[in-house]
């Protein structure tokens, strides 16, 4: 497989780039992840990021309590109702994070060409000389030479707030290590990295599982980001975990990668996983910088033609302090878009970051000129040819569905769906207008009372790039009579055109369900 797929044949044209923005309800087809934390957790905040295109909330369970965000949540849950805008729930699990602890919270110098021990023994107090870490087998899994990087925020990457350091020798569980650069270490945790080397503590922590079996629970989350996902196993037995857990069978796990560990078994990892997150951050350390792009161009294919929704992150760290990014970062994150990414997340940009709802909305403008010259046509070739034939029904009438659509220059694609899985499949093929997916909700029982799904469904396709959820009234079957059928399309129709995205005479594609047979029309909407 080649390792590079840039979408760009034909030379950019300059008027795209004199024309200003338009703003519009889709600001862009890209998602975007903003993770909830001090700076953005009021419901005034919460609402500003909503409106200015955050459609995933992760929340971040390697710092702060339940309670802490549970509070959160709450804020959120009222900025979505007063701003009519959905919303997801990803949990980010810890996960096989090595920590140091700094119970005294006092600012630590590290001096570079110094030297500093790291010890399980967490009864010691963290200084320029000692630094106790919560784990007992470092000094099994270490060796002379061998690099680990310590800092607050997964690596700042700026040389005065993370330190790097080389092992020199092992003394018992101690590892004394040669202090790299100097470097001051502010805060009550860091997070400690040593450099592709296997770390043998499990994916799913104890902590992990009692969280989500709480938390996660209580709050019905969307998605589960599986932290230092490392082999398929991990990702069976956390769904082995959920499935265990309730409405939490229906969470969708995403595998994060963020070592050489997880990168050997990616391919294993993207057929058990809902969708992957690839960790820059962590991985731009495992990785030489200089392949970094290779793994993400070739992360993110694999990705797209499995049609399973790839987020990246790290890629506007400066917009932490500042109003604009850096041009470099810019460029990255259209990029990022033209690779194939569903969805950017960002970190430490909304959880501590000065300016949260500026960043979604530099992003969101970034990702939206992006996908003005992203190469639709090689790509859905490229898509159609990797399928092969013969085509599934759904796959076939999936691709069918964008084809017309482009054809007949459709303003927008709507699909019926109850399993959300027809929507995912036309969103596959990357159509340049938005999929409007209509989830028809389904009954179902446990034996002890009915319940209607469709709210999982539809929240889920927030991470999914062109893909717009709109849950339908559960009175309307998606297998019903063309009549009923009909009714729901004019609701479709009717959101369409209250978003402002379907006006008189446009055209649009509809993708539905009739008996046994699914279809594709083109219908012209009158004045």
């Amino acid at each position: 497989m080649p390792s590079s797929h840039l979408l760009l044949e034909e030379p950019i044209r300059m008027v795209s780039i004199l024309e200003p923005s338009k703003p519009s309800f889709f600001s862009a087809m890209t998602k975007i992840v903003g993770t909830l934390g001090p700076k953005s957790r009021s419901v005034e905040t919460i609402s500003g990021c909503l409106k200015a295109g955050m459609s995933v909330a992760r929340f971040d369970f390697s710092w702060h309590d339940p309670e802490y965000h549970q509070e959160t949540l709450e804020n959120l849950k009222a900025a979505i109702k007063s701003t009519k805008k959905l919303c997801a729930v990803m949990l980010d699990t810890v996960g096989a994070e090595m920590q140091v602890v700094n119970k005294s919270e006092k600012a630590i110098s590290l001096e570079a060409n110094g030297q500093v021990v790291l010890t399980p023994d967490q009864g010691q107090e963290a200084s320029s000389e000692i630094l106790p870490i919560n784990f007992d087998g470092l000094a099994k899994a270490v060796k002379k030479g061998d690099t680990i990087f310590i800092g607050q925020y997964l690596f700042t990457g700026s040389e005065t707030t993370s330190v790097w350091l080389e092992v020199s020798e092992v003394k018992g569980q101690d590892v004394v290590c040669i202090i790299k650069n100097t470097a001051t270490l502010a805060g009550s945790l860091f997070t400690l990295h040593a450099s592709q080397i296997h770390i043998d503590l499990p994916t799913l922590t104890e902590k992990d599982q009692e969280v989500i079996s709480s938390w996660g629970v209580k709050n019905k989350i969307d998605f589960l980001s599986l932290s230092y996902t490392r082999h398929a196993e991990d990702v069976r037995q956390a769904r082995e975990f959920l499935s265990k857990l309730g409405d939490l069978s229906q969470t969708q796990i995403f595998a994060k990668i963020e070592n050489v560990e997880g990168l050997t078994h990616f391919d294993e990892i993207l057929q058990e996983a809902d969708g992957i997150i690839l960790s820059r951050g962590n991985l731009g350390i495992d990785l030489p910088p200089e392949k970094v792009f290779l793994f993400q161009k070739s992360a993110l294919y694999k990705c797209n033609m499995a049609g399973k929704p790839a987020v990246l992150t790290r890629v506007v760290d400066s917009m932490t302090d500042n109003l604009r990014p850096t041009r470099a970062e810019a460029t990255d994150v259209a990029n990022a878009v033209l690779d194939g990414s569903d969805a950017i997340l960002l970190g430490a940009e909304t959880l501590r970051g000065l300016y949260p709802i500026e960043t979604i909305s530099t992003v969101g403008r970034i990702c939206s000129e992006a996908e003005k010259v992203f190469n639709q046509d090689l790509y859905f070739k490229r898509t159609v040819k990797y399928v092969g034939e013969p085509m599934t029904h759904l796959e076939s009438i999936a691709s069918s569905a964008v084809r017309a659509a482009i054809k007949v220059k459709a303003s927008i694609i709507i699909c019926f769906t109850s399993s959300g899985r027809a929507a995912r499949l036309i969103a596959k093929y990357r159509p340049t207008m938005p999929v409007l997916s209509v989830v028809i909700p389904r009954l179902k029982t446990n034996q002890l009372k009915w319940s209607f799904s469709g709210a999982f469904e539809a929240r889920q396709s927030l991470i999914v790039r062109g893909l717009f959820p709109m849950l339908a009234d559960p009175r309307h079957p998606a297998e019903s009579t063309s009549a009923t059928n009909e009714s729901i399309l004019k609701v479709a129709l009717d959101h369409g055109k209250a978003l402002g995205v379907i006006k008189s005479h446009d055209r649009v594609v509809v993708c539905q369900k009739l008996g046994d047979a699914s279809v594709v029309k083109i219908i012209e909407l009158e004045d």
